[in-house]
This record gives structure tokens, sequence and C-alpha cells, in this order.
């Protein structure tokens, strides 16, 4: 180390006076000192103060410049460097510099800043007040076309730069895309393609990039899906595939990115890997067909792209998908569902399917399940189900195939998720179907778990679907029985305090259940309906302006229902309804204001 020492006293000599031949000589020292221990010779270097001196050196008409540029390279690789070369006043000159013809000077420079920048706020704060960034974008454009190999060893450098200077900044992101840096790299990308580690690096930035939601829409209006799609198809490798299906995930949550995608033939591309990986039992395979899978069913997400693949149901990717769901490859199971549950998106299709065949398939499913079975793919299969219950022509296909009878298989279920799509499929079903209805209210334990599930205070999904198929099996069943088992499991108070819900739908639905309940079985409930306060929640709702048109309607409707029980009639009166029931006459609504008259008459009747 003394003759790095001696260098460094000669080098601040030389630098004064500018004696280029000695001054090349001490550079090429320190650049092998470096090559041979970098933390030494940096630490050296640092405790010399002949940081301040590089900057004078860094002169475009220097012929020394380069190899300044490339000692801060190798320097600002020690993260103890970093601050100490933005304190010295490098990144000035250094940014200068990017305006060279010389290519060793440009490449050097992009280095140095790159390093300099890695992990460092400070260094990216000094880059981005030099104007570095527009710098580097406008140098990678005009090189772009030049396949050279020289060339694209410096385009890798500068797009290493950008991606240090704005690693996990999302506004120096930002930044970059407000520039343009998108298309520029498109363009990069597609043009050398051939390269390696250019390739990566462009890989690496789009997963950067494409994270932001201001990207997705500049990312929409580049070739980007083409490109990728090309890429893809050439790689043999894992981790390579691995790579591009990290910039591949977040750019397919957008819905214009999802078409092009499918049009550029990704799914094509899933369907092989699916096709290979399926029963392997390696590590990186299992890897990659869950993320191809996961892949297929997001690029499903989207309406458009989702539909052309459909292709009215005779689409051959719809036929793959299919065959997914009988597989004994849990993941495959579960990706099929979770597509057939996508493609169950519109009437049209649910309607196609359930014509098909594909309910037994997935019943078919669900029992391989019922016992200790896969929680994603009960939850999966239960969502296709629900979606496809949905056109009112399918309900009676659905019931009759014993759809319902599979679900409640899984009633002992302790998984929310699962609780919650079994809720909602059952509702579905059930919607206007009068006998299914009544069977299903008449089933006690299907009620008693209801009413347990009303009060799953930590998991509001679920106590929410639990207080509408309650409901819902009194309005569509209007069967005095289904009412009897639903009093008697307790479930009245539930009903009325889902009365009180913020969702208008649910209040109102419970308010149409409790005035059937009132008109049907009106004896039976009264003692629940009193200790459930009920008559002064119809009070208030009718009291509250905030109240909905049909909230007003629906509350005078079960109050007169009330007036046949001698306790409830009695709480009416002290409660002076007449007043606000009065100023409802003159409401906005024609069919409150109706509603408002007839009550009146009613309760002046039974005064």
């Amino acid at each position: 180390m003394i003759v790095i020492n001696d260098t460094l006293k000669k080098l601040k000599i030389t630098a004064v006076d500018r004696t280029e031949g000695s001054l090349e000589g001490c550079l090429d020292c320190l650049l092998q000192a470096l090559a041979q221990n970098n933390t030494e010779t940096s630490e050296k270097i640092q405790a010399s103060g002949i940081l301040q001196l590089f900057a004078s050196l860094l002169s475009p008409q220097s012929s020394c410049t380069a190899k300044v540029a490339n000692i801060i390279a190798e320097v600002a690789k020690n993260e103890f460097m970093r601050i100490p070369c933005v304190d010295a006043g490098l990144i000035s000159p250094l940014v200068q510099l990017l305006n060279s013809k010389d290519q060793e000077v440009l490449l050097q420079t992009g280095r140095a800043l790159g390093n300099i920048c890695y992990d460092s706020h400070e260094g990216r704060s000094a880059v981005d007040q030099a104007g570095g960034a527009q710098i580097v974008i406008d140098r990678l454009r005009s090189l772009c076309s030049r396949t050279d190999p020289a060339n694209e060893k410096l385009l890798t450098v500068f797009c290493g730069m950008l991606m240090n200077y704005s690693n996990e900044n999302d506004s120096l992101q930002s930044q970059l895309i407000n520039m343009g840096v998108i298309p520029t790299l498109v363009t990069l990308l597609g043009i050398h393609c051939h390269n390696a580690a250019l390739t990566e690096m462009c890989l690496v930035a789009f997963g950067n990039l494409a994270e932001l939601e201001s990207s997705k829409e500049q990312f929409a209006s580049t070739n980007i899906a083409e490109e990728l799609v090309k890429l893809f198809k050439k790689q043999i490798e894992h981790d390579k595939r691995e790579m591009i299906f990290e910039v591949l995930a977040p750019l397919a949550e957008n819905d214009a990115i999802k078409l092009q995608l499918v049009e550029a033939g990704l799914v094509e591309c899933l369907l092989e890997i699916v096709q290979q990986k399926v029963d392997s039992d390696k590590e990186d395979d299992i890897a990659e067909l869950k993320t191809a899978s996961d892949l297929m069913v997001l690029l499903l997400l989207g309406d458009e792209s989702m539909q052309k693949l459909f292709e009215g149901g005779k689409g051959s990717v719809f036929q793959r998908v299919l065959s997914w769901i009988p597989s004994n490859n849990h993941q495959l199971q579960l990706a099929g569902a979770l597509a057939i549950a996508n493609f169950a998106r519109n009437d049209g299709n649910c309607i196609h399917m359930v014509d098909s065949g594909i309910v037994e398939k997935l019943m078919d499913l669900l029992d391989r399940h019922v016992e200790d079975g896969n929680v994603t793919v009960q939850h999966a299969a239960l969502s296709a189900l629900r979606n496809l219950a949905i056109p009112v022509v399918n309900k009676a296909k659905m019931l009759s195939a014993g759809v319902t009878e599979t679900v409640l298989k899984f009633l002992k279920s302790e998984m929310p998720p699962v609780q919650f799509k079994l809720l909602g499929t059952l509702r579905m079903l059930i919607d206007a179907q009068a006998e299914a209805a009544e069977q299903l209210g008449k089933n006690v334990k299907l009620v008693e778990r209801l009413v347990e599930w009303c009060e799953a205070k930590d998991h509001a999904g679920v106590m929410g679907e639990s207080n509408r198929l309650l409901s819902a099996l009194i309005r569509h069943s209007k069967s005095k029985d289904v009412i009897k088992a639903i009093v008697q499991s307790g479930g009245i108070k539930h009903l009325v305090t889902m009365a009180t819900s913020e969702h208008v739908i649910m209040q109102n639905e419970a308010l149409v259940a409790l005035a059937l309940i009132a008109a049907l079985e009106l004896g039976t409930a009264e003692k629940d309906l009193e200790s459930a306060k009920l008559v002064q929640i119809l009070h208030r709702l009718l009291a509250d302006e905030r109240s909905a048109p049909e909230i007003k309607y629906n509350s005078m409707v079960l109050t007169c229902a009330l007036m046949g029980s001698e306790s409830l009639h009695k709480e009416v009166q002290d409660l002076a309804f007449l007043d606000v029931v009065s100023k409802l006459r003159s409401h906005e609504n024609k069919s409150v204001a109706q509603q408002a008259s007839l009550t009146e008459q009613r309760l002046a009747v039974e005064s």
C-alpha cells in the first residue's frame, strides 16, 4: 500500500500541473490497486482528500476523463463512498459528460452515476438536480437502433443507471414515466431482443415501472404485449421466464393490455406450460405451473379478453380450461374453477355453460374436497356455482341437478371465505324459487347455522350474507313452516337488526321478510319482535329524514301488520306514530304519500 500513498501524493501534484502523461500513469496505478483490493484502496482515496480533485479532472477535453470516471465508478461500488462522491461535487461534471461523443467516456460515466445512485438517496437527489435522467433517456433514444456490441454494452449500462436511479422510489419512477422512458425501453427490447444482458435490464426496468398505476396507459400505447410474448416464446430457462412473468403479472391488471396479451398469443404459451409441467414434481416446474395458471385466470378478468377466449363456448382455450377441473392437480382444479367463475360474468355465457354440463363437473370437484378439502378450491368452485346461478333460467336446472345438496355438505366449514360463498350460492339459487326456498327453510340444521353466523362479528361478509339468506328464505317461500323454523332457532332478532343496516337493500329485504312474518305468523313471533324492540326501530326509520322512500313505505306496511298483536299495538300507540305518519302524507314520493294515508287511517281506527 506504500505505492498507493505515493501515487496519491503524486496525483495531487500532477492534477495541479496537468502533465497528462504522468497523470495517466497515476490513474492506471489507482485502477490497478482498486482491482486488487477495492475497499482498502477506496478508504485510502477518501482519506487522501483526492476526490475533490477528480471534479476538475472530469473535463470533456482531457484524454484522462474516461479513466477518472472509471475510478469513480469503482470506488462507488462501496456504500461508504457514495455520499463522499456527492459531497466532492462529482455529480454535475459527470452529468455534463453524458453529452460526450466518446463511447468509453459515456460508458464509464454511466457506470459511475449508476453506482453512486445505487441505494443512495443523496446520489439520486444530486443526479435529479443535475438533470441526469433526461439526458440518459435522450441518449438511449438516439443510440437505440445501433446493434454493434460496444453500443449494446453502453445501452445496458444506461438502462442500469436509470434502474439504480429510480429503484423503489415512486416519485423518480413517475418522473421517468413522464419523460417517456417506457416507449423508449419497449423499442430497445424489440431491437435488441438477441442481447441477453440488455434484455434482462429492460425486463427489470419494466418490472419496477409496471407497479405504478400511471405506467399502465403508456405501456398500453406501445407494443409491449407483442414484444414480451415474442421473447417468452424464445425462453427455455426457468429464471428468464420467471423474469418475464414478473413483468406480465402487473401489466395484465390493465384491461387494454389483457386484450393485447391475448391477441399476441400469450394464452397459447401458458397452456403449453401447463401441459408440460402438470405431472412434474420439481419445485421450479410446480412454481411455473402456478404462475402460468394464475396469469391465465388474471387475463380472464377483463371483459373483452374473457369474451374473446370464450368464443361462444366453443373456444379451444375454454375447452382446455374445462379439462383442468377433473384433473388431480389442486393448482389446476383451482385455476379451472376460478376461470369458470370469470367466464360466468354474463348471462349468455352462464346459460351456455349450464347447458353444457359444467355444473356436474363443479359438483364432482366439490365432492372431492368435502373431507379435509382444499379451502381455496372449495371457495373457487362455490364462486363459479354462485355466478352460474344468477340467470333466472339456470336456477331450476341447477336445483334439479342437486346443487343445494352438494353445497350443504360444506355447512360444517369453519372457513369464512367458504361460508361466504356457500351462503351467496344458496341465496342466488332460491331467488324466486318458492319450492326450493321452502325446502331449505325447513332444514333446521341450515337455519341454526345461519343464526349462528348472523353473530359472526369478525366476518362482516358472512354476517351480512347469513342475514340476507334468512330473509330470502321467508320472502321466496312465504311459508308458515319456514317462519316457525326461523322463530324457533332465534332468527327474528337478527332480521330486526338487519332492518337497521347501513345498506338500503338489506334494510328493505329485512322489512319485507318481517312484514311476511307479521302477516302469516304474528302470534308465534310476537315475543321475539317485542324483545328485539321492532316498534322503536320502525318509529326511528319513519322519523329519520335520511331513510330511503322504499324503507319508509315498507316500515309503514309492517307497522300496519303489527296491529294484530295487542302488545305491539300498544307500543305503536305509546310512541305516537300518528304524528310521524301524518307528516309523510305530503312526501314527494307518491307511493310513500299514499301508504301514509292508509296507515294513518288504520292507526286512527285502531286507536
